[in-house]
This record gives C-alpha cells, structure tokens and sequence, in this order.
C-alpha cells in the first residue's frame, strides 16, 4: 500500500502481466484475449490529463482479467488491491504499448510451419466468437432475446442492461436481471452494472455476476432478492475501487 493508504497505480499490474503473459494467453480464449489487448490499448491511449478516461480505462484492463482463474498472480492483484484514479506516469504508457506487442505475437512454441493451402471446407470460427452458443458459457446461461427484453422493460432496454451479441441468433440478455415473477430489470442490477460499465464490456460485467466472488462467498447473481442491495453495490465497489 503507498503512503496514502490506497493500492497500486497502473505499473504494478502491468509489470505483473508481463512477467505472466504466457499464462494470460493460455487461461484466456481468443475472445477474451482480444478484449485484453482492446483495454491495453485504451489505457495507452487514454489522455494523460483526463482522469475519467485513464479511470474507465484502468477498470477496463482489471475487468479483462477477471476471467483468469482464481490463485493466478495477476487474478489475486485484480481482487486484492485497489487501482487509483491518477492517471499513469510516461512509464506506465511505455509498458502498456509494450505489452500489446508481446501478448499480440504468437507464442513461438504453438506456431507449426505452414503446409501450404489445403482443399476442404472453410475454417469453423473459433468458439465463442462466432455464435457457437455450445461452446460459451456466457451465452449458455438463461437469457432472453431482444423482443422479450424489450417487451419486459416497456421499450428499449436501458443501455446499463448487459446485452451479449449472439451471432446468429441475435442478442441476449443475460435473465438474471430481471425478477423471477416479471417485471422490470433489478434496480441494483443496473446501478452495479453502471459501475461495471456493462455499456462497453457486457462480457466483463456478465462475468462477474456470473462468476465467484470472494467478497460475497459466491456468485453475486444468485444473491439478488437474497442480500440487501448495498451489499452488491458494495462488492462491485471493491472491484472498481478496493476499500
């Protein structure tokens, strides 16, 4: 912890992923790993002086990680400590830009040399990029289509609701936030999924309703109606900001 009681700054994590970037690439799918490099580039990028785009681009980077098992270096920084809001030093965005190119090159020991063009049958998209809905737990949990979302929220579902693309079967909205009996969608689901900033990573904020969570002792979808509302909230917090 620095002196002012709050977490590590940007470098750390960065430092850390890449002295675990062979790991990083062979937890995460394709998918997840693009996203990764996605909010890499944002972070280097992000204005030095706008400290709202270097905070959005930070969370986005710890949300990336998320799907990394628990136990894993970089997963144990994600949840144990706090990313602060001041935006990173020259060195940060070096490393950043750096990383990008590392985690972007294959991994020399799964490159095989190429036989030449084949005949056959065009390449199957890799899973879960493609819509192949079997292959991604995501898109294998209950949700409802665009017409039903739309039919339960009265109108266009707000853009805080977690709506995960399925190629070609249209998008899904994960069911979870929406009461059991009908209705409208939780109100806690959206103010944490505002934090989680579901509006430009659905798949990050999906993941973290879905997935363990060590501040609740379980899945924090399966709380909602159960734990009173600030005890969710406060959980996202702890991820966005660590207290």
């Amino acid at each position: 912890m620095n002196e002012e009681g709050r977490g590590p700054s940007a470098e750390p994590l960065l430092a850390l992923i890449g002295e675990h970037r062979e790991s990083i690439r062979a937890e995460l799918d394709d998918e997840q790993h693009a996203l990764l490099l996605a909010r890499l580039t944002a972070l280097a990028e992000a204005p030095p002086d706008d400290t709202m785009a270097v905070r959005r681009a930070l969370q986005g980077v710890r949300l990336a990680l998320r799907p990394l098992p628990f136990g894993h270096p970089v997963r144990v920084l994600v949840d144990g400590s706090r990313l602060v809001a001041a935006p990173p030093g020259p060195a940060a965005v070096t490393e950043a830009m750096a990383l990008i190119g590392l985690l972007a090159a294959p991994d020399p020991a799964s490159v095989t040399p190429d036989p030449g063009p084949a005949p056959g049958p065009a390449a199957t998209p890799a899973p879960g990029i493609g819509g192949d809905r079997g292959t991604d737990p995501l898109l294998r949990e209950p949700a409802f289509s665009a017409a039903e979302a739309t039919a339960r929220c009265g109108g266009a579902p707000p853009p805080e609701l977690i709506r995960l693309p399925d190629p070609p079967n249209g998008d899904r909205y994960p069911r979870f936030q929406f009461p059991t009996g009908g209705g409208t969608p939780h109100e806690v689901v959206l103010e944490v999924n505002r934090l989680l900033l579901a509006d430009i990573d659905p798949r990050g904020a999906a993941s973290w309703w879905l997935g363990g969570n060590t501040w609740l002792g379980g899945t924090p979808a399966s709380f909602l109606g159960r734990l009173p509302d600030h005890e969710l909230v406060g959980a996202a917090t702890a991820l966005v900001e660590g207290e």
